[in-house]
């Protein structure tokens, strides 16, 4: 299945619009990224344990987007975007969502 942030792909006619497709991941922190967190905070440096929290969580959220695209029969995913927000304290969501398409290659 293709995925993109573009509207069109080049070299790619769409033949079927299937329409909205999404998927979302909420996580919250754990104790021991918190305290790692808090140790970098005082020294600085990137919080790594958040950025892997957060790439598992975009993966996770894009896994579902793709699964309901290929249920209703899209061979591809377009316009995707992604969302991040605070749900309650130390929990985040991931959103992603996208135009469900099936597309040909231009011939």
């Amino acid at each position: 299945m293709l995925i993109s942030n573009l509207e069109i792909l080049p070299n790619h006619r769409i033949v079927r619009h299937l329409g909205l497709v999404q998927g979302s991941s909420v996580r919250s922190k754990h104790v021991g990224r918190d305290i790692m967190a808090s140790l970098k905070n005082i020294f600085g440096g990137e919080l790594l344990g958040y950025t892997e929290l957060l790439q598992e969580s975009r993966e996770e959220a894009t896994e579902r987007l793709l699964a309901q695209a290929q249920k209703i029969g899209a061979n591809a995913v377009l316009n995707v975007r992604y969302s991040t927000s605070s749900i309650a304290a130390g929990a985040a969501e991931i959103f992603v969502y996208g135009t469900a398409v099936e597309i040909v290659a231009d011939d």
